[in-house]
């Protein structure tokens, strides 16, 4: 392996982490709003919702994400009299609007069962306790349940987000001139696709461990209750340490 070549290459793969900074964050920012609508949808105990939610979480996690991107970018291009009679051709013929609506949808999909999981998860015995004290529903929630969901759902959405981070690599195949759609570009003119590639999952494993050392210091600050306590120091009494028996 050529490391001068290498060198160069990662430096022109970093022009397109931007990009890829830009549809992560986006895309993981809009999917938790609309995980948060659905797993309110689906514990709100209306059949409607419920089944909606349900059935948005079937779809988009049984189908392959390439496969989402494709159908919004290559798929809704057959309807462009419709969408230009909504003014929404001017959205949909841009593929960083597309890569960005189907990573959301897909995201959102997964984070809404994580969000669900989380607030499932706080002990009814916390809940009953809380409303024995006469909290109100406002302050048992900012209280109690947010602070214990969040605590539960936090691994399950760093890797999540990792996940994502990951997932922006398929916006490539829709034109798109991130880390992996630069790769591509340099394979297409060297030939050389192992130091490329070596290149573009050094990057993404920097990115995914910068997200993973975040995660899990947001995770040791919300849960006080299990960081190391300190050692006590035990002191000697003086007569003891001096070997006289008292």
């Amino acid at each position: 392996m050529d490391a001068a070549f290498m060198g160069e290459t990662f430096l022109k793969l970093l022009e397109g982490l931007p990009l890829t900074l830009k549809l992560t964050f986006s895309s993981v920012t809009l999917g938790l709003v609309v995980a948060m609508a659905l797993a309110t949808m689906r514990m709100s105990g209306m059949p409607v919702l419920d089944w909606f939610a349900r059935a948005y979480v079937f779809v988009f996690r049984g189908t392959p994400l390439l496969v989402q991107i494709f159908l919004i970018y290559y798929g809704l291009g057959q309807f462009r009299p419709a969408l230009q009679a909504l003014n929404l051709w001017g959205f949909f013929r841009e593929p960083y609007w597309c890569a960005l609506l189907a990573l959301t949808l897909n995201t959102a999909a997964y984070v809404s069962e994580i969000i669900r999981g989380g607030l499932q998860s706080v002990p009814r015995g916390q809940i009953e306790a809380a409303r024995a004290c006469g909290m109100s529903p406002f302050l048992l929630y900012r209280r109690i349940i947010i602070p214990i969901a969040i605590r539960q759902a936090l691994p399950g959405y760093g890797n999540e987000i990792i996940l994502m981070v990951k997932a922006t690599s398929l916006a490539s195949i829709i034109t798109m001139m991130e880390v992996t759609g630069i790769a591509h570009k340099l394979i297409s003119q060297t030939f050389r696709a192992i130091e490329i590639f070596i290149c573009a999952g050094a990057i993404y494993l920097i990115l995914n461990f910068v997200v993973t050392r975040a995660i899990q210091a947001l995770e040791h600050r919300l849960s006080p209750h299990l960081r190391d306590a300190p050692v006590p120091v035990q002191r000697l009494d003086p007569a003891i340490s001096s070997g006289v028996d008292r």
